[in-house]
């Protein structure tokens, strides 16, 4: 039986792959908002967990009614 392993990717491959600013992403992190492992003085992403995340804040998959177009 084959295991995967979760695949950790350091600031700057995370944020061009989520296309977002390091910046944003470096916050986030630091504020507890998106998951990373510290290595040292290095933030480590794995790139499904973050997006598992982003997806759970963002409220995918929830019904949301559109409004109607106006005449």
């Amino acid at each position: 039986m084959t295991s995967t392993r979760p695949q950790f990717l350091p600031i700057g491959p995370t944020s061009h792959r989520l296309g977002v600013p390091r910046a944003w992403l470096r916050r986030e992190a630091d504020a507890g908002r998106i998951p990373c492992l510290m290595v040292g003085r290095r933030r480590m992403f794995n790139l499904e967990a973050v997006r598992e995340t982003l997806e759970h804040r963002s409220g995918a998959g929830l019904s949301v009614p559109q409004q109607e177009a106006r005449s």
